[in-house]
């Protein structure tokens, strides 16, 4: 009965979707379901955040510009969905989607407590007809051991009977500024998987009424496990071509001349590119969910364990070889000043977490070293201690620095124009790698 009931209302899109958590992977997904003609709740306990989104105000331009990708659903128009930090909502929705961050805590252990917390909030408002469905990366096994045992234990629900629990991971990807993207939002595929199969069904129809394509799988373990693997590759993968980085400074060989040239081949190869460290909140991040599950079952992962500390390496690597140049050049004494170039975590995007920049921001900071950054795509920054102002992309105000340290190429940046104002560059991504000057320092 609830099964018919809740499908003929996603059908009529007469259904009500409650996203929790608004950050860039839930407000695209209240936004995408909004245009598809469903009612629409979105809840973040950040009480600041949803009283901006009200006013019309954004702390991003990324959430911005995700409103207004399409012109007939300008910024007015989100007073035609409900937000609040209230949970009490909960009870109006058919569908409830979790989209909340999965940190670690200081031992490098997995945190789960935003889930735990979300789910004991919405207890009361919970009732049977309802789908929940996770959108957060966890280790294999967590939906049905934390979710499924929640709804079973405390609820008492009939899982797949008179309510439907779904695990499908994001696929989201922070807005890139200033470059045509292959895939987006709609069109790239999503798995969707259920604690049962009637779960997996209604879930995938649900999603394939918002999204081109819907992969199914009977085990939520399987799609738990593919998130993980998603992520992982990329660890492993970046962490390889970070120490290759470090390897053919010592041989004198041009990394990024090697890849370029490795790439040429049109099978066999995928070309990851060497930098200052990784960022972001899943590759530094997801890892050591899987490490830490791996070790339940009295299994050691060499791989996932060697890329962490790998690129953890190459950021301390890339900071004992700015301050040996500092030291060949006379720079970081009293009176010079450094300007870092870019500080998000890859290019063309405004987001900072877990950016390397982060820990060059630390490191001249203890060692007293003069300096501000330039990005126009974060224009201010509280890490820690550290309170910092973007200074304008300007190019005639970099001649002012003794170095300018390249963190993030964005698209946005003239590289002739960086070149002709400045003293000295350190470069850490090969942004300049095609131009040949003898105060560029690659590393």
């Amino acid at each position: 009965m609830y099964y018919k009931i809740l499908k003929d209302k996603i059908t009529s899109r007469k259904a009500t979707v409650a996203i929790i958590g608004l950050g860039y992977v839930g407000l695209p997904l209240l936004i995408q379901f909004y245009r598809k003609g469903f009612n629409c709740i979105g809840i973040d306990i950040d009480k600041k955040k949803i009283d901006d989104i009200y006013k019309k105000k954004f702390e991003k331009n990324y959430f911005e510009s995700i409103i207004k990708k399409k012109r007939k659903h300008s910024v007015k128009k989100l007073k035609q969905i409900k937000f609040s930090s209230n949970y009490t909502l909960i009870s109006k929705a058919d569908i409830i989607i979790m989209c909340l961050p999965t940190p670690i805590y200081k031992n490098k252990k997995p945190n789960l407590s935003l889930i735990t917390n979300s789910l004991n909030k919405m207890s009361n408002f919970l009732k049977k007809g309802q789908l929940l469905s996770l959108e957060s990366t966890v280790a294999p096994g967590t939906t049905n051991k934390v979710l499924g045992k929640f709804l079973q234990d405390k609820k008492k629900f009939k899982i797949s009977e008179d309510f439907f629990l779904i695990y499908s991971p994001e696929r989201e990807n922070p807005v890139i500024k200033n470059i045509g993207q292959k895939f987006n939002f709609y069109n790239t595929p999503k798995i969707c998987s259920g604690y049962s199969l009637k779960c997996t069904n209604l879930g995938a129809y649900m999603y394939s009424k918002i999204l081109k394509t819907v992969v199914k799988t009977n085990s939520t373990k399987n799609a738990e496990m593919s998130k993980m693997i998603e992520n992982v590759y990329r660890s492993v993968n970046i962490a390889f071509v970070n120490e290759l980085k470090m390897l053919c400074h010592k041989m004198k060989i041009d990394i990024h001349e090697v890849l370029k040239l490795a790439g040429t081949k049109p099978f066999g190869f995928t070309k990851f590119k060497p930098g200052p460290g990784i960022g972001g909140h899943c590759i530094p991040i997801d890892p050591y969910y899987l490490l830490h599950e791996a070790k339940n079952y009295n299994f050691y992962s060499k791989f996932i364990d060697i890329a962490l500390k790998t690129n953890e390496e190459v950021t301390k690597w890339c900071l004992k070889k700015t301050q040996k140049i500092f030291l060949k050049e006379n720079i970081g004494k009293k009176g010079s000043k450094v300007l870092m170039l870019g500080i998000t975590y890859k290019a063309n995007i405004d987001d900072v977490r877990e950016s390397p920049a982060l820990k060059f921001f630390e490191y001249f900071k203890k060692r007293k070293i003069n300096f501000d950054y330039c990005d126009p795509y974060i224009l201010n920054i509280k890490h820690k201690n550290i309170h910092k102002k973007s200074i304008k992309l300007n190019y005639k105000l970099f001649k002012s620095y003794n170095a300018i340290l390249l963190l993030t190429g964005h698209n946005i940046f003239n590289k002739n124009k960086i070149i002709n104002n400045s003293n000295l560059i350190i470069d850490t991504r090969g942004f300049f790698k095609k131009y040949k000057k003898k105060k560029i320092y690659f590393i």
